[in-house]
């Protein structure tokens, strides 16, 4: 099994099962036959003669040589006591108190087991709305998000990642225009991804300059008429801003909804690919397309055997699941939806020399879709026949008298391939490449420089490789303009930032044409992109044929999930800290002052040191207010995104009168000694390597910023922040 550094890192990490002192206890070759003999054990429910182990083999064959990997909780939590194995779920929101916090409730055991949720808020009736059984108002559907987003807050994620949400709001809400203008600053709603659900009425009222009618959800009638391109413009703008919020478009999503006769789709999952009825969830997968590529030719004959396999698995997948709730068990097995999707595509392009920005580029993805998904459908139609159908068939879209009864509603998205791209160690998704060389700072102030391995193969074969031509590029962030490199290869090797939004957007419409449900992809813009080009692109998307789209404006964040600066932005007069968590761990140091003795409190979050908390001994005065005064600032200042190390520069050296010498060294004063104390901190740490691990430069264009674990580069691509050195991930 040829895995990576960085894969092994990151199972390691995340995915391997470990005892109680958090070390491994199983290989990566260990997680794969796991996972491989759970799932394959649902073969005996159809046939108590199958060759399980037969089928383990294939399924462990699938996965380590690459060609296929489930999403995280699969590989997680397969044959283990937990069991949870689907990446997202849908859950409802009615208009009643119960109802919403039983789904409050619900979402915690979600998360907690591993997976994401999306919601619809629009049942909610709006803001300020009577409310009889209180003879009070309604608080709104704004009010109830920062409820699961406190909650999210609270949980984590099966011990491996935090919790992300969907929320969409119909765009006929009364309620619409704080819903689009809910994500403002980038403190709110940090565990939300947020999407306007765009409707064919208000589309047509857009093309038409028209206004369209916002309806009241409880009382069903008309409450206001709004222009749609007012609306339609304050959308942009707060994309343009900060990349919230996408769009989705309902009518167009329920017009391919398999089963209409069941209920009507209202949400996605967090990162839009993904939309589901309420109570459903979804198994997904990722072919994995770099290594479907023989003698510079797709190879179709070892693709067909692959896809085949892969749709079993995700079969398979949905009989071993362990469902957090019982009702969500019965609509999936339904149903039994499946999301098959791929990842490597640019890899793919590459080795076949095509550009990925190019009527070729379109044609291939068209091409290959194509026989996945009709590989897929061909399977599903076989596992009816030695199964049987999925029991939601009779009224389905399928149920027309022609079409094959299938054992999936669904077979095809496409999903991020954050954290299973690491592992495969290929490019995420459908995306284009993130880049093409790194620079690597690493502690001792040396310089590594990380080059594309295709690339660094052409640039040798063709003579133009040398290390100052790999650290121009990387310090440019492109190959385009760079003379000493043929233009063929500048046009084969194209970065995400290098392709125009309509060319991304024209490669997700490729895609979705063939594509039974939706797909995560990221538009990005430069930072001088004007409003009406994220306008242009959001009219684009919609008039070719894409269910959903998500937009992101080089440096246009502050903090956000990232709690980290992201490039180049307009000069802002405030800058908020990030919220502190409700539990956070740490240690205490006890440092002698003139003063007396100064006990320092040093805490971290997920992200790094948060709080500082000084206290002093038994006597209290001047002195105490002011340790407690300079602490108070430190904590802002470092969940500010304030490099430690800055703060102690600042502090270090300040002398009182009532200088003291102990062990270690003279302590100038009490801001000294708290000044000593982080120092010793950062060089101990007590949990968070972000502080102790390598760093990485960012591309001159300035665009991410480092991971908060290790502080490697973060790359922002399918609506999700990964890092390819630990696999960190979270949606944003």
């Amino acid at each position: 099994m040829e895995l990576s550094v960085n894969a092994r890192r990151v199972l390691e990490k995340r995915y391997l099962k470990k005892d109680e002192e958090g070390k491994p206890i199983e290989s990566a070759e260990d997680m794969f036959w796991r996972v491989a003999e759970n799932v394959a054990k649902a073969d005996k429910n159809y046939n108590p003669e199958s060759d399980v182990s037969k089928r383990a083999e294939e399924f462990y064959q699938l996965m380590t040589n690459l060609d296929f990997l489930p999403n995280s909780p699969t590989l997680m939590n397969a044959g283990r006591e937990l069991q949870q194995l689907s990446a997202c779920f849908v859950l409802p929101v009615e208009d009643s108190m119960e109802s919403i916090f039983e789904t409050v409730k619900n979402t915690a055991l979600i998360h907690k087991s591993g997976g994401g949720t999306g919601f619809s808020f629009s049942r909610l009736r709006p803001k300020d709305s009577p409310v009889k059984t209180t003879k009070g108002v309604s608080s709104g559907p704004i009010s109830f998000m920062t409820v699961f987003d406190a909650a999210t807050e609270t949980v984590k994620q099966g011990g491996t990642r935090r919790g992300a949400n969907m929320g969409i709001l119909r765009v006929d809400h009364p309620d619409i225009l704080d819903f689009i203008c809910c994500k403002d600053t980038d403190h709110k709603l940090n565990n939300f991804n947020i999407s306007v659900g765009l409707t064919k009425p208000f589309m047509e009222a857009l093309e038409n300059d028209t206004e369209y009618d916002l309806i009241d959800p409880h009382t069903k009638n008309k409450v206001k008429a709004l222009s749609a391109n007012e609306v339609f413009d304050l959308i942009v703008k707060h994309a343009h801003k900060n990349g919230e919020p996408g769009i989705i478009f309902l009518d167009r999503m329920n017009e391919t909804n398999p089963t209409p006769q069941i209920g009507e789709i209202e949400s996605t999952n967090p990162c839009g690919e993904q939309p589901l009825l309420p109570y459903e969830s979804c198994n997904l997968g990722s072919i994995n397309l770099s290594r479907m590529v023989t003698d510079n030719k797709i190879d179709y004959e070892k693709l067909s055997k692959v896809v085949a396999s892969a749709v079993r698995f995700l079969d398979n997948v949905i009989e071993m699941n362990n469902y957090p709730l019982e009702i969500i068990g019965k609509m999936t097995k339904g149903n039994r939806k499946i999301g098959l999707g791929i990842m490597g595509f640019a890899d793919m392009l590459i080795q076949l020399g095509i550009a990925y920005n190019s009527e070729k580029g379109l044609k291939m993805a068209e091409e290959v879709m194509k026989f996945i998904r009709d590989k897929a459908r061909e399977t599903s139609a076989q596992l009816a026949k030695e199964r049987f159908p999925f029991p939601n068939f009779k009224g389905s879209i399928y149920d027309d008298g022609k079409s094959p009864q299938l054992r999936n509603a669904t077979t095809t998205t496409i999903a991020p391939t954050g954290t299973i791209g690491i592992i495969a160690n290929c490019s995420s998704g459908i995306e284009p490449l993130f880049g093409i060389c790194f620079i690597r700072k690493v502690m001792d102030k040396n310089e590594l420089i990380e080059v594309n391995p295709y690339f660094e193969k052409i640039a040798k074969e063709e003579n133009f490789y040398s290390e100052d031509l790999m650290r121009q590029i990387a310090e440019k962030g492109t190959l385009h303009g760079i003379k000493d490199i043929p233009s063929r290869i500048q046009k084969i090797f194209c970065t995400a930032h290098d392709i125009t939004p309509e060319w991304h957007i024209r490669m997700q419409a490729a895609f979705q044409k063939y594509t039974d449900n939706a797909i995560s992809k990221t538009v990005n813009f430069p930072n001088k992109a004007t409003c009406e080009d994220v306008r242009q692109v959001f009219l684009l998307a919609y008039k070719n044929g894409c269910k959903g789209v998500t937009i992101y404006r080089d440096g246009s964040r502050d903090e956000q999930v990232l709690y980290l600066g992201l490039g180049k932005k307009e000069k802002k007069e405030t800058h908020m800290p990030r919220p502190r968590p409700l539990m956070t761990k740490g240690t205490t140091q006890k440092i002698t002052t003139g003063c007396g003795n100064l006990y320092i409190t040093i805490n971290e979050d997920e992200i790094g040191p948060c709080e500082v908390f000084s206290q002093m001994g038994k006597s209290g005065g001047c002195a105490a207010s002011q340790s407690e005064a300079v602490s108070r600032l430190i904590s802002l200042a470092l969940r500010s995104g304030i490099d430690p190390e800055i703060i102690v520069k600042q502090l270090k050296g300040i002398r009182c009168p009532s200088s003291l010498w102990q062990k270690g060294g003279m302590v100038l004063s009490c801001p000294d000694a708290i000044s000593k104390a982080i120092e010793r901190y950062m060089t101990n740490g007590s949990g968070t390597e972000s502080l102790k691990k390598t760093t990485m430069t960012k591309a001159s264009a300035g665009i991410y910023p480092e991971c908060p674990e290790c502080g490697d580069l973060l790359e922002l691509v399918e609506g999700c922040a990964v890092c390819k050195a630990c696999g960190y991930s979270k949606c944003w």
